[in-house]
C-alpha cells in the first residue's frame, strides 16, 4: 500500500501556513507486508516508509523508514509461541487491543511475546509480556496479560463464550520521573504519591438463546495517575460497564447497546495524549454514518465520563422495503449533554433499474468537549438526504447522492451532492461538492466549495487511485478513536496490491 499527498497552497480555506503547503509541497507513506505459513510455522515481516507524511500530525512532515512490524510463530499439539510485533485483543478490546488503522496511524502493536493454548476443544488461555510500538520506536512501561476463553453449546439452540481476562502495566523510571515532576507543579491539596503498577481485569460473555443474543463485559482498573477533565494528574480507580441485547426475525430486527465509562484511561502512561500511547479500544454506542456531511460530528468515545445508550430497529415488510430507526443517548455521569441522534432511512429496490434510499438525521452534538472548542454553544442539525443508483446494466450504474444539513453553528448550513459512475470490474469515477450557503460563525472566509474529482482502477489484485480534494477541517473518526484534521488541498494517489 502506498499513498502520495501533493499540497496546493489554499489560504481561503486555511491550508496554508504549515511547511507541508509553504515547503516541502509533496509526501506520502507506503507499506509492504509479507507473510510465509508452512506447517504452522508463520513469519511475517512489514516494511513501513513515511517521507514528509502528513498522516501523524497533519500539520507536520513524517520522516522514517525501516522495519515497521515483524513475528515469528509456530503452533505445536495446541501450543502457538509467537515472538515479535503481536496483534491482539483481551474480550472485547476494553481491557487491551493491539491494533492498526493506517487511517489514523494507530499501529500500538505488542512488541513482546505472546503465547495460546488450546486446553480443550473448548477452552483457550492465552498470555503476553512486551512493549506498546510507537512508529519504529517503543514505549518504554511494561504490559503484561492473560485471559481464559471458552465456547460452549448448552443445548440444541443454545450458545456461551464466556471469558476472563487480567492485564497489569508497570512504568519505567524515567516515565515515572516525569509524573512526579507534574505532580510536585500542581496544587498541594491535588498532590498524591503516584504507583508503579497499575492493574485491571474484565468478565465477559456472548450468550444466544436462538433468536436472543446477549453480549456483557464489565472492567475495572485499580488507582491510577490519569489527566482529568481540567488538565492535572489525578489518581482514580476506574470502570466500564458494555452490554448488547438483540433479537431477530423474518422481517424485523432490534439491537439495544448501552455503555458506562467512569476514569476508564487505559494508556502507557499518563504522559501521553490524544492518539499516543493507547493501549485498548471503546466500543461506541453511536452509529458511524458513511454521509459526507453527518460523519462530520461523529462522536468519540469518552474515556472519563460517559453514559451512552442507543436502540436500532430495522424493519423489511417485503423484499423490496428496508427501513432502518435510530435512537442515540450519550451524557456524562454529571449529566452533561453530549451527543443526541434520532436516525430514519428507507431504501426501495421495487424498480426494475433503480434502488431509492431516503432518510433524515436529528443531531445535537457537544462541540466543545468533542473538538476541543472552547464556549461554543452545542451544535443543532437536521439532515435529509437522498441517494439513488441507476443500474444501467451488468457492469454499469450511476449513483447520485444528495444532502442539506440545516444548522447554525461551526461552518453554518451544508449542501453535499455526488454523482459516481462505476464500470464493473475495473473503473470508477466519482465527481462530488460540499459547499455553506449559510456560512456559520466558523466559516471566516464566508462560503466556499469544496470539490472532489476521484478516479479508481482494478486491475486483478492492484488498485490505483486518484483524486484531487478541497476538504474542510474537521474530525476524523475511525471506529470510535477520533482525531482532528486541518483542511487539505490539493492530490492524493494511492496504490493496493496483495499478491
Amino acid at each position: 500500500m502506498m499513498n502520495a499527498n501533493f499540497f496546493n497552497r489554499d489560504a481561503e480555506i486555511n491550508a496554508a501556513n504549515n511547511p507541508l503547503y509553504d515547503n516541502y509541497l509533496s509526501g506520502g507513506e507506503g507499506w509492504l507486508g509479507l507473510r510465509y505459513y508452512k506447517q504452522g510455522f508463520t513469519a511475517m515481516v512489514r516494511v513501513d516508509a513515511f517521507h514528509n507524511s502528513n498522516l501523524y500530525n497533519p500539520l507536520q512532515a513524517l520522516n522514517g523508514y525501516g522495519i515497521g512490524a515483524w513475528s515469528l510463530s509456530k503452533e505445536y499439539k495446541g501450543l502457538t509461541i509467537t515472538a515479535g510485533y503481536v496483534y491482539d485483543q483481551i474480550g472485547n478490546g476494553i481491557l487491551f487491543r493491539s491494533y492498526e488503522d493506517r487511517g489514523l496511524l494507530i499501529d500500538n502493536a505488542l512488541v513482546g511475546l505472546h503465547l495460546k493454548y488450546q486446553i480443550t476443544d473448548n477452552i483457550t488461555i492465552k498470555g503476553f509480556t512486551g512493549q506498546s510500538k510507537f512508529l519504529f520506536d517503543r514505549y518504554q512501561p511494561v504490559i503484561k496479560g492473560a485471559s481464559l476463553d471458552g465456547s460452549f453449546t448448552l443445548g440444541e439452540n443454545i450458545f456461551m463464550s464466556p471469558g476472563i481476562g487480567a492485564l497489569n502495566r508497570t512504568f519505567d523510571q524515567g516515565n515515572m520521573d516525569q509524573i512526579v515532576s507534574t505532580i510536585n507543579s500542581q496544587a498541594l491539596e491535588t498532590r498524591f504519591v503516584p504507583k508503579y503498577n497499575m492493574y485491571a481485569f474484565t468478565v465477559y460473555n456472548n450468550l444466544t438463546i436462538g433468536s436472543v443474543n446477549w453480549l456483557f463485559e464489565g472492567s475495572y482498573k485499580t488507582a491510577d495517575a490519569i489527566v482529568n477533565a481540567n488538565g492535572t494528574l489525578e489518581e482514580q480507580e476506574g470502570n466500564v460497564l458494555f452490554s448488547t441485547l438483540s433479537w431477530a426475525r423474518k422481517g424485523i430486527a432490534v439491537n439495544f447497546t448501552g455503555k458506562r465509562t467512569e476514569n476508564f484511561e487505559m494508556r502507557t502512561s499518563p504522559n501521553e495524549v490524544l492518539i499516543r500511547g493507547l493501549m485498548n479500544w471503546q466500543p461506541i454506542v453511536a452509529r458511524l454514518r458513511p454521509q459526507r456531511l453527518i460523519a462530520r460530528y461523529s462522536p468519540a468515545s469518552q474515556n472519563l465520563s460517559e453514559l451512552a445508550l442507543g436502540g436500532d430497529v430495522l424493519l423489511a415488510p417485503n423484499d423490496d422495503i428496508s427501513i432502518t430507526l435510530n435512537y442515540t443517548h450519550i451524557n456524562t455521569l454529571n449529566d452533561v449533554k453530549l451527543y443526541r441522534e434520532a436516525y430514519f432511512d428507507a431504501e426501495y429496490r421495487g424498480w426494475e433499474d433503480f434502488i431509492l434510499q431516503v432518510g433524515t438525521q436529528y443531531m445535537e452534538y457537544n462541540q466543545e468537549l468533542y473538538q476541543v472548542k472552547p464556549l461554543v454553544p452545542l451544535l443543532v442539525a437536521i439532515t435529509p438526504f437522498f441517494e439513488l443508483t441507476y443500474i444501467i446494466n451488468d457492469k454499469m450504474s450511476i449513483r447520485t447522492e444528495w444532502e442539506y444539513m440545516a444548522t447554525e453553528q461551526d461552518y453554518g448550513s451544508w449542501i453535499f451532492g455526488l454523482v459516481e459512475m462505476n464500470i464493473a470490474p475495473k473503473w470508477s469515477f466519482a465527481l462530488s461538492d460540499m459547499y455553506n450557503p449559510v456560512p456559520g460563525p466558523s466559516a471566516t472566509t464566508g462560503s466556499q466549495h469544496y470539490y472532489n474529482v476521484f478516479l479508481a482502477h482494478t486491475k486483478g489484485p492492484h488498485r490505483v487511485t486518484a483524486a484531487y480534494v478541497k476538504q474542510v477541517e474537521g474530525i476524523n473518526c475511525t471506529g470510535g478513536v477520533c482525531r482532528y484534521e486541518p483542511a487539505f488541498s490539493g492530490v492524493r494517489l494511492s496504490l493496493t496490491s496483495s499478491f
